[in-house]
This record gives C-alpha cells, structure tokens and sequence, in this order.
C-alpha cells in the first residue's frame, strides 16, 4: 500500500504508525511509517528534519495510554475514537485511529489523526456508546437525590465499580502543595476478592509518596493504565514500591483517571481488577465519568471552604461568633440539640489591652492565638471551640461525665498563668448544675468575670478594658 500517498491526502494532521505485534521492546514496537507535512510540522521546526521509520518517541512523548490505543486498533481491527483533557498542551484533544492494510502479518498498521483545542466541546465529550452514555447520566444524576453530597458519591463509585465489571473502585482527593491526600469514597467486591481493606488503612506515609509518583506515571497524559506485565514492568521503572504492593495483593489490571479542575489535579478514580477484553469501554465509562465529576467535587470543594471561612475565626482558626449563634440557634429550634451531660467554659485573655498599647496589635494578636492554642489541646470530636468576642473564647463540650469535665476544667486553670505564655481566666459551669445551655453559658461567663476580677487585683499593671461597670 503506499501509506506516503495516502497520508498525504489528509488535509489535517495524520501519520501512518506500524505497531510490531511480536515486539516485547516497546521503544522499537511502534514505529512512524509515513507522515504528512501537517504532522512534521508540529514535532520539529524543519520538515526536512523529519525521519520515518523511527519509534514514535523520537518526536512526541512516551505514553502507555497511546500505545494501548495502538494495540486495541490493530488487535481488534475496529476504528477508535477518544476525547480526553491532555494536561502536557492544557487542551482537548480529539483522537482517531483507523487499522489499514498490512503486508506483513507480524505487523499492524493504522493512521493516527487527531484535533486539538483549548476549551472542551460537550458534543464530543457525549459521542461514545448509548450505553456507556446512558450507565454514566444514571449514574451522575444519583448526586441529586440527597443533600449529603459524600453520602451520594459513595453510591455513584458503587455503580461505577459494577458497570466497569471491577474489584474495586475508588476516589482520592489530593492537594500536592498540602500534600494532604483524603479518601473521599470507595466500593469493593468482597465476594470475589475477599482480602481487599479500606484505602484509609493504608494511608501511610509510604502510601503518600506512591501518591505522589503518579503524575510522573499519567506522564501529563489523560490517563494511566495497567492491563498486562510489560504495563506493569513499565510502571514498576517509576514507582517500584507501589507495583510491588499491587502484586503482592493481586491486581492485575488498573485505570486511573486524574481529576482536574482550573487546570490542577484535585484527585484521582480508579478501577482495578477488571476483564481487559472491556480496557476501552472502561476508559470511556471512567474518562467521562472523571469529567462530571471533577467539576461536582470541585463545586463541593469550594462550598466547604465557604462554610469554614463563614464559620472560622481567620486568626485563630476556631469557630467565629457567627457558628456559635448557629449552634445555640439550631439547638433552640430542635435541629441539633445539645444533650446532656454537656459542660461550657468561658474564657478571657488577660492584659490584652496593655500589651496591644505597649507592645502593639501583632504582640495581642499572638496572645489571642496562644489561647486558642491552649484550648486546642482539649482534643475531642466532642470538642467546640468558639472565638466570640474580642478576647473571649466559648467551649462547649458534649457527652462528657461532670468528673471528666472537672479534669478538664484543671487542666486548663493549671495552665491560665504559665510563665512566657498568654495568661486568661476560666469559668465553668457543668449540665449537672443546669439543664439549659444557655444557663450554663452564663453561669460560666459569670464565673469567669470573678476570677478575671481576682488576677487583675493581683496583677494591678494591666489595665482592664472589659471590667464590668
């Protein structure tokens, strides 16, 4: 056939690639043919510099997502067809690869085309199968049917993990520059592989470097993917420890999607362990599944860091004023009531006013943040903390025994005047002296005032600019 006249008629970027179906080296399997001059132009400045008959790597990067697209083309002898976010040119590519004829029967041959632009096109997103399309929406839409988006995303992983046929599926959410990686949902297949645990019990340190290896192994691609030995001999080049880890618990086969929003990775979804015959059905179900959802996580994001900036004293990082009428309005109305045993301190900095006068606001700043700190050390999910005044400070504390609240309580008036920390004053009131919250609240704001009024006659240098008239 001659592929140099054939290509030359696409008016549009083409080149002719011949994938060696015997090859194990997979820089000599997939070798450029013929390409024409729209190609050679976008891989080197001079035409005449361009040389066929090389590894396709000589002019572009090595991608095993490419080189999978290659194999099931000329394996299969049907045309493919994907849409995917390439990270490495910040755009959408369009790609299609159609098998030719071959003269060699160790060889296939196709035609690789592809269209790039910076934005992406919903019509081409949709232009796969009715029933992936179909699986997908039904799927995407079960993140309307309750409020509780991560409650949602758990039944939306579980209909992925059944549609792509797999052992498990899963999301990670990751901030590289935190380096924070939390696992937002998973569903796995206890049946069939009964030795899988939950990702967060292997969270691990060494976990969070094996995280951190895969953008190296996407390689600024639109995704990573296992589905024989010689994928994971190649993967095991960049992250060893992980493939080691994965064949020691028997996974066989894997897709991982990054999921992107302004053009930053904010997460992963994966599959693994699924029949490699449906490799590009699985693609295709995960790479638009990956699309809603970055965008749906993105948004949810975005509203949690609403609601903490809404409800957080930026300076201390505590609850601010506002949460805490929230919680006693809420507790008010029955939405979330504060059950007994409760306990409630009030606290107040000492000598906030002089040392803002003499030694100035960043000097009171740091005083206001070293009882926040202190506070913080009353650990416990049942633990509130707010900041609701200038420098006064509420705790509420739940499900906590009149005895264990008194130890908390010494705990914190053991550590009010510490030497070269900020001083304050405590008052504390416990359920068993009053049922009502808001009772509590003032019982303890009045119990503090006493001890306030106590320190400052014994510490007559600091002026107090709250003294009660």
């Amino acid at each position: 056939m001659d592929y140099k006249s054939f290509v030359a008629s696409f008016k549009k970027v083409a080149c002719v690639i011949s994938v060696d179906l015997k090859a194990e080296n997979s820089d000599n399997k997939y070798i450029i043919v013929e390409a024409n001059d729209a190609y050679k132009r976008t891989v080197v400045k001079d035409i005449n510099d361009f040389q066929t008959n090389v590894p396709y790597t000589r002019y572009i990067m090595k991608t095993s997502n490419f080189e999978t697209l290659c194999d099931n083309c000329v394996i299969s002898n049907v045309p493919v067809h994907t849409y995917f976010d390439i990270e490495l040119y910040n755009a959408w590519m369009e790609v299609f690869l159609m098998p030719l004829e071959s003269d060699d029967p160790d060889k296939g041959m196709l035609i690789f085309t592809y269209e790039m632009n910076p934005k992406a096109d919903v019509n081409k997103l949709t232009d796969i199968s009715s029933e992936t399309a179909t699986n997908v929406i039904q799927t995407c839409l079960k993140l309307r049917e309750t409020s509780d988006f991560r409650e949602s995303m758990k039944v939306v992983v579980k209909d992925i993990r059944i549609q792509c046929s797999a052992h498990r599926c899963s999301i990670l959410l990751t901030d590289y520059e935190k380096r924070e990686y939390i696992p937002l949902c998973e569903d796995y297949d206890e049946v069939e592989d009964p030795g899988q645990v939950p990702m967060e019990s292997y969270m691990t340190e060494e976990f969070c470097r094996v995280i951190e290896t895969w953008p190296r192994l996407i390689n600024k691609s639109n995704c990573f993917v296992i589905t024989n030995e010689k994928d994971m001999d190649d993967a095991h080049k960049i992250a060893p420890e992980w493939i080691d880890s994965l064949r020691h618990v028997g996974v066989k086969s894997l897709v991982i999607y990054p999921l992107r929003s302004d053009n930053k990775t904010i997460g992963y979804i994966w599959a693994g362990n699924f029949p490699v015959e449906k490799v590009l059905v699985i693609k295709e179900t995960l790479g638009l599944t990956a699309f809603i959802l970055s965008a749906e996580i993105a948004n949810d994001q975005m509203i949690r860091k609403m609601k903490i900036m809404s409800s957080t004293d930026l300076l201390t990082g505590v609850y601010n004023r506002n949460a805490m009428n929230n919680r006693i309005s809420d507790n008010d109305s029955g939405t979330a009531v504060i059950e007994k045993p409760f306990g409630v301190f009030f606290v107040d900095v000492n000598g906030l006013k002089t040392i803002n006068d003499t030694k100035g606001h960043e000097a009171g700043d740091n005083l206001l943040k070293d009882v926040a700190a202190a506070l913080k050390e009353l650990k416990g999910d049942n633990v509130e903390t707010y900041r609701v005044g200038g420098d006064e400070f509420l705790v509420i504390i739940t499900g906590i025994s009149a005895e264990e609240f008194r130890e908390k309580e010494e705990f914190l008036r053991s550590h009010s005047e510490c030497e070269g920390r900020a001083h304050y004053s405590v008052g504390a009131c416990h359920s068993d002296e009053v049922n009502d919250i808001r009772k509590a609240m003032q019982k303890a704001d009045a119990r503090m005032y006493d001890v306030k009024e106590e320190y400052y006659s014994r510490h007559p240098e600091y002026e107090w600019h709250n003294k009660p008239v």
